[in-house]
């Protein structure tokens, strides 16, 4: 960090503490509103520090790990710090693709571990980070919303969310999608084997090259083949004799 940068954050989190300040001695909407502009304040300060956002993603990814290895309270807590972990990330960088996507996949392993329903509120905070994650990078996490769909019961959404994970090459292996539990009450729906279906048969399609050439233009590109200069310049000469 510049010694610019430093001297600005420094005076923006002077002025967030004063307002900080001015809340606690202000009453209804007035506090309300120092306090808001406060937290934008703090919020702005921690923005842009690229070494503070991933050292935060990797702490928790190592704690999503071990709360992996863990049971009862013990692994619910670290679930919990690595959500924390993760959300101070994205709010140095909102746009920390690796922290949204694990952060939806820890609050659905938090679900799974408390045996919630899957209209819990954690499932629905695991969907806002997947639709945060879209949001970043389309079709990132479509896979991820089409497991909490599958749970849900909602064919459409689901259905909807692997067409977009196709489209975006992020979709899982057939294999890893027929053992996903999150797909079980799914795999053996209609529209899902017909989902599959379509899918098997794309991959079997050969893939088609076409050749484009233009005959009225010295500017044309024939797929996999490659002129030398001596080429290039007989032919332009060709060309020109032709459209004169």
């Amino acid at each position: 960090m510049s010694l610019v940068s430093a001297f600005t954050k420094k005076s923006k989190l002077n002025a967030s503490i004063k307002q900080t300040a001015q809340a606690r001695k202000s009453e209804g909407h007035a506090a309300d509103g120092l306090f808001k502009a406060a937290y934008l304040g703090y919020a702005d300060v921690l923005t842009d520090d690229p070494l503070r956002a991933e050292t935060l993603y990797n702490w928790g990814f190592a704690l999503y790990h071990q709360a992996k290895t863990k049971v009862g309270d013990e692994a619910a807590r670290l679930y919990q710090d690595a959500i924390d972990r993760f959300a101070f990330c994205l709010l140095i960088n909102p746009n920390y693709l690796g922290a949204a996507i694990n952060s939806g996949v820890a609050y659905m392993d938090f679900a799974r571990l408390k045996a919630v329903a899957p209209d819990d509120s954690l499932y629905e905070k695991a969907k806002k980070q997947f639709e945060r994650a879209n949001s970043i990078q389309a079709g990132t996490a479509s896979y991820n919303l089409a497991c909490i769909y599958g749970l849900r019961g909602d064919k459409d959404a689901c259905l909807k969310a692997l067409e977009l994970s196709r489209d975006k090459v992020t979709l899982p292996d057939q294999a890893e999608i027929l053992a996903d539990p999150d797909m079980a009450t799914v795999i053996d729906q209609d529209w899902f084997l017909a989902f599959l279906e379509e899918l098997n048969k794309k991959k079997e399609e050969p893939e088609v090259k076409e050749e484009v050439v233009n005959p009225t233009s010295s500017k044309w590109k024939l797929v996999e083949r490659k002129f030398d200069d001596e080429e290039v310049e007989v032919a332009e000469k060709s060309i020109e004799e032709k459209t004169e």
